[in-house]
């Protein structure tokens, strides 16, 4: 079993659970059960605030009792209204929060709320591997996976990026800055999608 990996306080988890799950149907998604009858967005906010327990969450505003339960969990709860339909306007809205209540913040790790089944040692690895690098990612068996840690220097490019892609420009602009982590966590690379993915 690993040792617990030590968790700078500075750093500051974003849940993002703000987006519109096209894909599932017209339900949230967040809040359908897992097969333990846990809700999606739950499990995930569960793991990510066990690891991180300064965090906020990004959700849809239209969910009052999924919001209740997330800030009963600890989380700084922001509303993405419908003009931050994408994912980089949801994200972006978290760095800004981020900034704004954690003024002192010196790093961040970007977690999604469809992917429940990431572990919190997972979680702390990788927020601890922001000693050494300035980008942190999860691999497994060479695939990058969730979530992803950035040191506090990157946001400013964190709030340039737009549309469907999430970070993903940033991380293709820093490929010799990111350290990839190795683990034995599958969970870094299953999201839920549809409702198909939950067997």
């Amino acid at each position: 079993m690993l040792a617990a990996s030590p968790v700078p306080s500075s750093t500051v988890g974003i849940l993002l659970a703000g987006g519109f799950s096209r894909r599932f149907g017209p339900q949230n998604k967040l809040t359908q059960r897992l097969t333990d009858g846990e809700m999606i967005g739950i499990r995930s906010a569960r793991t990510l605030i066990a690891a991180l327990p300064v965090a906020i969450a990004v959700v849809r505003e239209n969910d009052p009792d999924f919001t209740a339960s997330l800030a009963a969990l600890g989380y700084h709860v922001v509303l993405c209204h419908m003009q931050h339909a994408l994912m980089a306007d949801s994200l972006k809205l978290g760095i800004q929060s981020a900034q704004a209540v954690f003024p002192h913040l010196t790093g961040l790790v970007i977690a999604l709320a469809d992917m429940p089944y990431i572990q919190v040692e997972t979680i702390r690895q990788v927020t601890a591997g922001l000693a050494q690098a300035s980008i942190v990612q999860p691999v497994m068996q060479g695939q990058p996976g969730h979530p992803v840690a950035f040191a506090s220097r990157l946001i400013p490019e964190l709030l340039t990026i737009e549309g469907e892609q999430g970070a993903r420009e940033v991380l293709r602009a820093h490929q010799a800055d990111i350290l990839r982590l190795e683990c034995q966590d599958p969970g870094i690379l299953k999201d839920i999608d549809t409702p198909a993915d939950l067997g």
